[in-house]
C-alpha cells in the first residue's frame, strides 16, 4: 500500500496486485469452481438417476397373452416382476452419494467407488433384462393352470432402457465422485458428541436474606434451608 501526500492530505492508495500473484490465484480460483460445479452436477445426476431406476422398474417392461379355456388373457409384467436388482442398486447408489459427503479420504473413495459399480450394475442388469421373458412365462403358467404354458404375443418395452440411462446417470455420479471427490467438503463435526459426560452447572448461591432467591430456588425443587 503506498502512501501519498497531496496538498497535506494524506491519503492511503492499495498498490495493485502483480501479474503474478493474480495468476497464482486463477488456478485456486479454477479449482473451487470446478469443485462446486462438480458437487452440483454429481448430486443431480445421482438423484435423478436413482429416481428414474425406481420409477421404471414400476413400469410395464413386457406385455403378452395367455390362453386360458379358449381364450386369450392378456397379461403384463413390471420391471419389479422381471428383475429387482436395478431398483435395489438404485437405493444403494442413493445412499452412497449422500454417504460421500459423511466420509474422508480412503472411505469417500470407496463409497464413490461403490456409487459407480451401483450405476454399471443398474446398466448391466437393464440391459439383460430387456427382452427377458421368464416373468411373463409364469405368469402365463399361473394363470393357465399349466406349467408347461408360455406366454404368447410377447412385446416389450422401452422402460428397461429407461432403467439402463438411469444407472449410466449414477454411474457418472460415482466417476465425478471418484475423480473430484477429495476436494469435495464433508460433514462439519461441530455438533458430532464424543460421549464425553457434560459437567453440571453448579447450583446458583442462594442468599435466605433475598426472598426472590428462596422463591427460584423453591421453584426449581430444592431446599433453600439446606446448607451447602
Amino acid at each position: 500500500m503506498d502512501v501519498r501526500d497531496s496538498g497535506g492530505v494524506t491519503s492511503a492508495v492499495p498498490t495493485p496486485r502483480s501479474d503474478a500473484a493474480r495468476a497464482d490465484a486463477e488456478p485456486e480460483t479454477r479449482a473451487r469452481r470446478g469443485g462446486r460445479r462438480s458437487i452440483a452436477v454429481a448430486l443431480l445426476l445421482g438423484a435423478v438417476g436413482a429416481a428414474l431406476a425406481l420409477l421404471a422398474s414400476r413400469r410395464a417392461w413386457a406385455h403378452g397373452t395367455a390362453s386360458v379355456a379358449g381364450g386369450d388373457l392378456p397379461l403384463t409384467a413390471t420391471g419389479s416382476d422381471v428383475t429387482g436388482v436395478p431398483a435395489a442398486l438404485a437405493i444403494v447408489g442413493l445412499a452412497a452419494l449422500v454417504a460421500v459427503f459423511a466420509v474422508r479420504k480412503a472411505g469417500r473413495m470407496l463409497v464413490s467407488l461403490l456409487l459407480a459399480l451401483s450405476g454399471a450394475g443398474t446398466v448391466a442388469a437393464a440391459l439383460l433384462a430387456a427382452d427377458d421373458s421368464g416373468a411373463l412365462d409364469e405368469k402365463a403358467a399361473e394363470a393357465s393352470g399349466d406349467t408347461a404354458a408360455r406366454i404368447g404375443d410377447l412385446s416389450h418395452t422401452g422402460w428397461p432402457y429407461a432403467a439402463a440411462a438411469a444407472g449410466a446417470l449414477i454411474l457418472i455420479a460415482g466417476l465425478l465422485a471418484l475423480t473430484y471427490g477429495k476436494s469435495w467438503p464433508a460433514m462439519s463435526g461441530r455438533y458430532e458428541r464424543d460421549g464425553a459426560p457434560r459437567p453440571r452447572k453448579a447450583a446458583p448461591t442462594v442468599d435466605p436474606d433475598r426472598p426472590e432467591d428462596l422463591w427460584k430456588a423453591l421453584d426449581r425443587g430444592e431446599d433453600p434451608t439446606r446448607e451447602a
